[in-house]
């Protein structure tokens, strides 16, 4: 039973990165475990704690049941589809800016947007 669990708590791991376009040590990095523990984790190796498990939820953005197989994927509503579609084409470059920018809070967001605007128009000059 721990090794089926396992399993399954490691491939939807590996998928709901895969749909954020992180890589293992991104992942790693923002729940605070080494990056070697959380490979074993997708590959089906190792169980996280409760405590780590919270908070792969929270940074691979997904529902606990569905980390642990209790129900299917919840259906994305529009908006994230296309978010999703978009991410799969964009560039790495513009994919590990997005990464740098999610941690952000609401005040930070505002802060980068007007640099980027303020960067976009000297650049139009």
């Amino acid at each position: 039973m721990n090794e089926e669990l396992a399993i399954t708590v490691g491939t939807a791991a590996r998928q709901a990165r895969e749909r954020q376009g992180l890589t293992q040590g991104d992942v790693a990095s923002q729940v605070g475990i080494a990056m070697e523990v959380y490979s074993r984790m997708e590959r089906g190796r190792v169980l996280p704690s409760s405590t780590t498990l919270r908070r792969l939820c929270m940074v691979l953005r997904i529902r606990a049941d569905t980390l642990l197989g209790l129900d299917g994927p919840s259906p994305p509503d529009e908006a994230l589809t296309l978010a999703l579609a978009d991410r799969e084409e964009d560039p790495p470059s513009l994919r590990r800016l997005v990464r740098a920018l999610r941690p952000l809070d609401e005040e930070g967001l505002k802060a980068m947007g007007l640099i980027i605007q303020g960067a976009l128009a000297l650049r139009e000059r």
